[in-house]
């Protein structure tokens, strides 16, 4: 009896060994490609309050060293836990600075013109990478101040629910993301990704 209460705690220790080292894999999963990653699960699925505990805030988040290239494309895509935002950039960048933070208005960078945002909180977002090619001034990405993202399309979104070009000047662009709320989020970039979530709660 003895004997066998031995063995099938062995194979409990095994099972939880087995689970913990697959968590880890995921979460390696997620790093290792953050613009396509639905390690938390996609919409539609139940995601467990543990598994959508998190620790963002909604504080300001900057990083300021960059060697950027041109903004290419801004897509987002729906989650159980979050919304995302993906920028696009081109593959010469190496590191693309940014500036993130809750606005109470959203003003155009330059001329300081309000621009209306729909939802409970405007995140602004600027990614230190220019919508136009330095070398030769032609555009990389059509976005137009005061309008909706183009190809952009949140309608249904859980959290986000609206989005608006500001500006792009001096090698940086100005966005800016309507939430629901004032929401916690993150922001993660690799080479020619800056990518910002907004989780669906505190």
């Amino acid at each position: 009896m003895r004997r066998l209460t031995t063995v099938a705690a062995a194979l409990a220790l095994t099972g939880a060994g087995l689970a913990g080292a697959a968590c880890a894999a995921t979460g390696q999963a997620d790093k290792a490609d953050p613009a396509t990653s639905t390690a938390t699960g996609v919409a539609g699925k139940a995601a467990t309050g543990t598994a959508c505990s998190t620790v963002w805030g909604s504080g300001m988040k900057s990083a300021t060293e960059s060697e950027p290239g041109p903004l290419k494309n801004v897509r987002t895509s729906r989650h159980a836990c979050y919304d995302r935002m993906v920028f696009d950039i081109d593959v010469t960048a190496r590191r693309t600075g940014y500036h993130v933070g809750y606005v109470d208005t959203f003003h155009q960078d330059g001329s300081g013109e309000r621009i209306p945002v729909s939802g409970g909180a405007v995140l602004q977002v600027y990614v230190s990478a220019p919508s136009y090619d330095p070398a030769t001034l032609e555009p990389t990405y059509l976005g137009k101040a005061g309008q909706r993202l183009p190809g952009v399309n949140v309608t249904g979104y859980r959290t986000f629910k609206d989005t608006r070009f500001g500006a792009s000047s001096e090698g940086q662009t100005q966005v800016a993301l309507g939430v629901r709320a004032k929401l916690p989020f993150r922001v993660l970039r690799s080479a020619d990704h800056l990518i910002v979530d907004v989780a669906h709660r505190w």
